[in-house]
């Protein structure tokens, strides 16, 4: 199923044009940025200074939470005080549960955001068995339910964007399809039908999740279905509950830059648990990656298509040493160019010597190996980290393991017999270095690109490399110069994650030439690889950005409990400010932290509730003991 214009040319996906207000969305209107206040609705004033600074930080649509009557109600109020200080970005109302609040806030406001998992349906984690009937019934009913608001955004001349959430699929949709991707697809098609039965086109589609495979693989079946089906609305791009800080920005940038790398979206919102204003330019340094894109160097087509977008299935490869085959993906780092390599050198990369113990310790995210170039390493190195060092210079000494060009590789039999990384760009490849790969139980490739879309000749690289049967490990290599420690985030984030969310790539190496210190290159590879669900190194925090629903202060709750929990290796914990999405997300979590009520906390163990609105003040220790309870907690080393 074709879900894109071109894998190899890049070009955006041509989608009508849906106007917000005065501002157009999709057609042949630029990308826009857009986030939401935290604010309560009801302060009026609040509500309005922030919506100020968000603007003035580049927001072009705001999004303000309308839980109830009474806050779409105090739209108004929000939107005449905006208007009188002279600022006429459009509205956005974010509706969950609550059909009497959208029709009143399609009356005030310029957009209505709802959420087709819980406009028409209440959420019991209930399995029910449908007939075709029993199923058709239940679609008449939420066809009679949303309808009204339908007509009401037809007749205003309001926009609706139609947003599934992972976490949030109606029990209907979750006994029908299960916790897929086509669940999710299916969820906003039942209601884009019935718009359209109204001849109702003012739509804008998102499909969002906090897990990225999930998020991408939904984008892609969605835009898929809509090709089928002759629809091309535009798309709203965000993966929900990313976090805060790095986390957060480099696993937005892996869901929505491998997207926009597609080119898919016509409007972005990064989701960070930090103040609203502070995701704007995030969203628009993410943007500024794919700047000049379009003119990048042609890559020759994809004949024969082996990759697979709507599953993740990981490239078959072979096992060389901890590279390959199952294992998961190594993280190599770039020393070559260091003046000088001593002990403390690799600290950065998770290597901590102890001189009075005399032995290494080896953090959760320590690289597996280090290219070092022509340099001599005088001292023992930790067991676990393999010395890649430049063939001529491997020659003289035999140590650590050799990095070679293709004509090196064809061209000599003067190899380890354990390890051999050949460095290989698209217009290497040639019949005669398949040939050779094939029979070498000891090589594997480091690509690389100098192509302005340097996934799509990667990702081209890749398939050639399946169709010709060959099955030699290889390491994901990109190489950036003089941007800020951010952007690298960004930038990296959508290159790599790219690629490994279609299960291709053995490992990564970032080689990052004054982009920020050796730690946080090491820190950001470790972190593209969590945020594609390819290796697991640390604790995963899915928590949502504030919002006006938010029962608690979430930067402070967030950093309060990632400070004693941040050492549980691959425990993932959810922290909601609300019930929202809560529940649902919990189920990709292992515990959840719910605020349900003021100063009241739920916990959850996956999607069950455990205890019941705890006091804020204790719910913290109550989360350590419920994680003790279930033998996942270790006592900080």
């Amino acid at each position: 199923m074709k879900y894109c214009n071109s894998l190899i040319s890049y070009s955006r996906f041509k989608t009508r044009e849906v106007m917000v207000g005065s501002l157009g969305f999709g057609g042949d209107n630029p990308i826009r940025v857009q986030s939401m206040t935290i604010t309560d609705t009801m302060n009026t004033i609040a509500t309005v200074e922030e919506s100020i600074r968000m603007i003035e930080a580049g927001c072009e649509l705001v999004r303000i939470t309308a839980p109830s009557k009474r806050e779409a109600e105090n739209l108004q109020s929000i939107k005449d005080e905006l208007r009188k200080r002279g600022y006429s970005t459009p509205i956005v109302a974010d509706i969950h549960f609550t059909p009497n609040a959208a029709e009143i806030a399609a009356r005030i406001v310029e957009k209505v955001r709802i959420n087709p998992g819980n406009y028409a349906d209440k959420k019991k984690f209930e399995e029910i068995e449908y007939t075709d009937k029993t199923y058709n019934d239940e679609l008449i009913r939420i066809k009679k339910k949303f309808t009204p608001l339908v007509k009401i955004c037809k007749e205003h001349g309001t926009a609706m964007r139609i947003g599934t959430n992972h976490g949030s699929l109606s029990d209907r949709i979750l006994s029908r399809y299960g916790d897929t991707p086509k669940g999710m697809v299916e969820s906003a098609m039942e209601f884009l039908r019935i718009c359209r039965e109204e001849n109702y086109h003012e739509i804008i589609l998102s499909m969002k999740a906090s897990n990225t495979r999930v998020m991408v693989q939904a984008y892609r079946l969605l835009v898929a279905e809509m090709i089928k089906e002759g629809m091309n609305y535009p798309l709203h791009l965000g993966v929900t509950e990313a976090g805060e800080g790095e986390d957060g920005r480099i696993k937005s940038a892996v869901g929505i830059g491998t997207l926009l790398t597609d080119g898919l979206g016509d409007t972005i919102r990064v989701s960070l648990t930090e103040a609203p204003e502070f995701e704007l330019p995030v969203a628009k340094n993410l943007l500024s990656h794919f700047k000049g894109i379009e003119k990048h160097e042609e890559i020759k087509k994809i004949t024969e298509n082996p990759l697979h977008a709507f599953d993740y299935q990981k490239r078959n490869t072979n096992q060389v040493l901890n590279i390959g085959s199952r294992n998961v993906p190594v993280v190599m780092a770039d020393f070559c160019l260091k003046e000088k390599i001593t002990p403390a050198s690799l600290f950065a990369l998770g290597s901590n010597y102890s001189v009075p113990l005399d032995k290494w310790h080896i953090s959760d995210m320590a690289a597996d190996y280090v290219f070092v170039g022509n340099h001599d390493i005088d001292f023992e190195v930790p067991g676990t980290l393999g010395i890649i060092y430049n063939y001529k210079k491997w020659e003289k000494h035999k140590k650590g393991y050799p990095f070679l060009d293709v004509k090196q590789y064809l061209l000599s039999d003067n190899f380890s017999e354990k390890l051999n990384v050949v460095y290989v760009c698209l217009s290497d490849l040639s019949n005669e270095l398949f040939t050779k790969l094939k029979s070498d139980t000891t090589a594997v490739l480091m690509i690389d690109t100098y192509n302005k879309n340097g996934v799509a000749e990667q990702r081209k690289l890749f398939t050639e490399l399946m169709n010709n049967n060959i099955k030699t490990p290889v390491i994901i290599g990109r190489a950036y110069g003089n941007l800020s420690e951010e952007q690298l985030q960004l930038s990296a984030s959508a290159d790599f994650g790219a690629l490994l969310l279609d299960g291709l790539g053995d490992g990564i190496f970032i080689a990052a030439e004054n982009c920020g210190s050796d730690q946080s290159v090491n820190s950001l590879a470790f972190g593209i690889l969590q945020a594609s669900r390819t290796r697991i190194s640390k604790t995963e925090y899915i928590s949502c950005p504030s919002c006006g629903r938010t029962l608690f202060d979430l930067q402070e709750t967030t950093a309060k409990i990632r400070k004693v929990t941040d050492h549980l290796k691959g425990i993932k914990i959810g922290i909601m400010g609300c019930i929202v999405n809560g529940p649902g997300e919990m189920a990709d979590a292992d515990y959840g932290y719910v605020g349900t009520g003021p100063g009241k906390i739920t916990l959850y163990k996956e999607k069950n509730i455990v205890r019941k609105n705890i006091d804020e003040a204790e719910a913290v220790d109550a989360l350590i003991d419920l994680i003790k309870e279930h033998g996942d907690w270790v006592d900080k080393q």
